[in-house]
């Protein structure tokens, strides 16, 4: 029986993405292993939103590369955004990459596979093999990521509602190698959450460049209601979903309606990640982010006036060309006010063909370093405060199965998306709720004692 091996860089869609391909693999006869050099395919799905993420998977794909001594007829492939976006320049950069598949492709890479492994076997030398080059745009690729691989413990799964992103931001690659807007029919949506239902699963995450703007292109409003809120409707009717979470919505189109949802709609867990990236509106108008930062902090605290214990989560970047000490300094301001959950800071890095690579102004890197630093010392100091106010409390949690870090433990998340570490049995406790009495914080993980009746 074949094997395919699959390392994936980046976010919840490429996570998504590998997913689906994993299970197209198991379709067709494959086993997935863990251990690259016992695969007859090696496939590394591509991040580019940064360029540390291609280093490291160039670097990786250039050291597994070395398994076809012992196997010359390993197949080897690039997917995703780096692989749409660098298309016939990967085979050039790297010989014995066989296959360039990109982001409207993933549907395609197992036959891609089979043909490359075919053809090896014909040839009997791998240099014979041309390389496979396909990041062309495909109608309706968005409907192909709909299948999920089976897990130990499948409590919570990513659905992907859409692909695609129309905003354009100055500093992001992801339009040019995702593609435009597309979303997937509500009922296709909801019937692939059925099935995860089925197979044991509780909680879904819904999937989307910019989730909120799902369907906006393709179906109507209806009573006031956007396509994204009539989803979330529609996945809470189903029973057997306990929790629905959503990333990542934008400002734009983050309207009352969607608020309100948090209102109505019980499963709507009390956590949203929210990208602010700059608290500065004139760092925001460079970036092409299309708000205020005054008009983020009212979508915040709108959304707390819905759910008093809502936690809000952030992607924020620090050192864009032109940002001045002012403009830092307003960014830290909007992070003091809405007190933030948990925020993910970066320091800005040029990507190449972005507005905001060919902009003057470049900071040095040691200025972005310091700003990089001190946020995450404050948004630190936010998030342990916020933590250590959790114990002695008692929390509903969501068992995931055993802790990544310790198997003996098991682990879940609260409605607030904080993990918390317990003891207990995987086998009976995995996909339900319960309360767990909170006894103590290192900071960022909870631990403590579930309360079962």
């Amino acid at each position: 029986m074949p094997k395919v091996y699959l390392k994936t860089y980046g976010c919840q869609m490429n996570e998504r993405d590998s997913e689906q391909v994993a299970q197209m693999f198991v379709e067709r006869g494959f086993t997935v292993t863990p251990k690259a050099d016992e695969a007859d395919v090696v496939l590394v799905n591509t991040c580019s939103v940064r360029d540390q993420a291609e280093q490291k998977a160039l670097g990786m794909m250039g050291q597994m590369g070395k398994h076809r001594k012992k196997n010359p007829k390993v197949v080897y492939g690039f997917l995703g955004c780096m692989a749409q976006s660098r298309g016939a320049e990967l085979p050039k950069l790297l010989p014995h990459v066989d296959l360039v598949a990109g982001t409207q492709k993933y549907h395609k890479v197992v036959d891609h596979c089979v043909d490359l492994m075919a053809k090896k076997e014909e040839a009997r030398m791998d240099n014979l093999c041309l390389p496979i080059v396909d990041v062309d745009e495909e109608e309706d690729s968005q409907n192909t990521i709909r299948d999920h691989i089976d897990k130990d413990y499948g409590v919570s799964e990513f659905v992907s509602i859409m692909q695609g992103c129309n905003m354009k931001c100055t500093f992001c690659i992801v339009p040019y190698t995702r593609g435009s807007e597309r979303g997937r029919p509500i009922p296709e949506i909801v019937e692939e959450c059925k099935r995860l239902v089925d197979r044991g699963v509780r909680e879904v995450t819904l999937l989307g460049q910019i989730v909120n703007l799902y369907g906006r292109h393709e179906f109507p409003k209806v009573d006031g209601k956007s396509p994204f809120t009539q989803l979330l409707e529609a996945v809470h009717e189903i029973d057997g979903i306990k929790r629905i979470r959503f990333t990542s919505p934008h400002p734009i189109g983050y309207k009352d309606d969607l608020i309100e949802a948090f209102g109505y709609l019980p499963k709507l867990v009390d956590h949203v990640h929210f990208p602010m990236q700059s608290g500065s509106d004139r760092i925001l108008k460079r970036m092409h982010r299309p708000y205020k930062a005054a008009k983020f902090i009212e979508i915040c605290d709108k959304m707390k006036a819905v759910r008093p214990d809502i936690a809000i989560s952030t992607d924020i970047i620090v050192g864009f060309p032109g940002e001045t000490e002012e403009d830092y300094l307003e960014t830290k301001k909007a992070v003091e006010h809405v007190q933030f959950d948990q925020a993910f800071v970066f320091r800005y890095s040029k990507r190449k063909d972005t507005p905001a690579a060919e902009m003057e102004d470049q900071l040095s890197e040691r200025v972005k370093e310091e700003r990089n630093q001190d946020l995450l010392d404050l948004v630190n100091s936010i998030v342990i405060r916020k933590n250590t106010d959790l114990v002695g409390t008692r929390q509903e949690v969501l068992c995931e199965g055993p802790s990544k870090n310790n198997k003996e433990t098991l682990a879940g998340r609260t409605r607030t998306n904080r993990i918390v570490i317990f003891e207990g049995d995987a086998q009976r406790m995995a996909g339900e709720l319960f309360e767990v009495d909170i006894r103590e914080t290192t900071g960022h993980t909870l631990y403590g004692d579930p309360v079962l009746n």
